[in-house]
This record gives structure tokens, C-alpha cells and sequence, in this order.
């Protein structure tokens, strides 16, 4: 087991030594999530699928709670200036985001938009990489208003692709190597979060936009 395994691992035994249940709570730490469940989960000495289908059940079911939690969580961080820059940021862009596939839309605008962003939702999530994980696209399902009978689906069903994928490359270059996958995931997902984070904090909001969505 690699050091940065092991200090997940060690970490997480000082809550239980059950397999299962380390496995179940590393899928719900943000980062981590399924992607990373996995592998710590094949290596507690589980089979993949048994990992795989563990870590699924814990990343999932933190969508209930994100999803209702995020909306006053976020609130109280605006009144951080830091964080309250960059959460504005990040409102307006994704509000305008909305705002131009309800635009682009034919027919119905908003059932046409609502689509779109199902559909978005579910690809966003169904893509492995670190910052692509249900807590990621719960939050965007939030700042977009998206209800949660409408969100829930697709968040459930691309977490279910994403780990498909990660099960099938663990299967591919061996269990012994699952400790691999953990780090390869750890290590990207700090640096994508470092440049997002840089880069929402140093843009400059498009004047003619920030008022554009209702």
C-alpha cells in the first residue's frame, strides 16, 4: 500500500476497521468519491466489484445531503469576501450558462433547457476525473435551480458510468496496482481544483452578462 493510501486508510480506521464501512465513508469525502473508493477498497484486501459496488452505494447516497445542504452552506461562505468573490463568479457563470442553452432552445425553451442540462449533468458525471464527481455536479445542479427529482437521476446514473470505467481499468492493469489509480486521482484532482480556483479567482466578470438571467 502506497503512503498516501496508507494515510487514507489510517485516517479513515480511526472511525472503523470494517472494510466495508472505510470503503463506504471514503466514497463520500470529496476528491475521493467513488473514483477513489475503489482502489481503497481493493486495497483493504475486497474484490474490485465488491469495492466497486460499495463505493458506488456511499458516493450516491452523499447526493441527498449535498444537494439539500449546499444552498445555506454556500450562504454563509458568501460572507467570507474571498469565497464570496469567487462563489459570485461562478453563480453568473453558470446562470448564463443556462441562460443561453434556454436561448438556443426550440419549442418549449425551458423544458428544452431542463433537457439539455439532464443531459449535461449526466456526462459531466460520467466522465472519471476528479473534479468531474457527484459532489462537483450536485453543486452545479444547485446553482442552476435544477429540482432534485430532476437531478437525481442523472447524477446516479453517470456516477454509475464513471466507476464502470474505473472498475474496468483496475481490472485491466491488475488489483495489486489499484494504488495507482488512488494516487493518479488524488494528485489531479488537487491540481485541477488549485487552477480552477486561480482561474475563477482572477476573472473578470463580463459586465454586459452578469444581469442576463432572470
Amino acid at each position: 500500500m502506497s503512503g498516501l493510501t496508507e494515510a487514507i486508510v489510517n485516517f479513515l480506521r480511526s472511525i472503523t476497521d470494517n472494510a466495508e464501512l472505510l470503503t463506504f465513508f471514503a466514497a463520500m469525502i470529496p476528491l475521493i468519491e467513488l473514483k477513489g473508493a475503489i482502489p481503497v477498497g481493493v486495497s483493504l484486501g475486497m474484490p474490485v466489484i465488491k469495492s466497486a459496488f460499495i463505493s458506488y452505494l456511499g458516493s450516491t447516497a452523499i447526493i441527498i445531503p449535498v444537494f439539500f445542504l449546499l444552498i445555506p452552506v454556500f450562504n454563509l461562505l458568501k460572507k467570507i469576501p474571498f469565497i464570496k468573490r469567487i462563489v459570485e463568479k461562478i453563480e453568473i457563470m453558470l446562470k448564463d450558462r443556462a441562460a443561453a442553452f434556454a436561448e438556443k432552445s426550440k419549442g418549449s425553451a425551458e423544458k428544452a433547457a431542463q433537457k439539455m442540462l439532464v443531459l449535461g449533468l449526466f456526462i459531466f458525471v460520467a466522465i472519471p476525473l476528479p473534479v468531474t464527481g457527484v459532489w462537483t455536479g450536485t453543486a452545479i445542479a444547485v446553482f442552476l435551480s435544477m429540482k432534485f427529482r430532476h437531478s437525481a437521476l442523472p447524477l446516479a446514473l453517470g456516477n454509475l458510468i464513471a466507476g464502470g470505467i474505473i472498475t474496468a481499468l483496475i481490472a485491466i492493469i491488475g488489483a495489486d496496482r489499484a494504488n495507482m489509480v488512488l494516487n493518479a486521482v488524488l494528485l489531479l484532482a488537487i491540481v485541477m481544483l488549485a487552477v480552477t480556483v486561480v482561474k475563477v479567482a482572477l476573472s473578470k466578470p463580463d459586465k454586459n452578462k452578469g444581469g442576463g438571467c432572470e
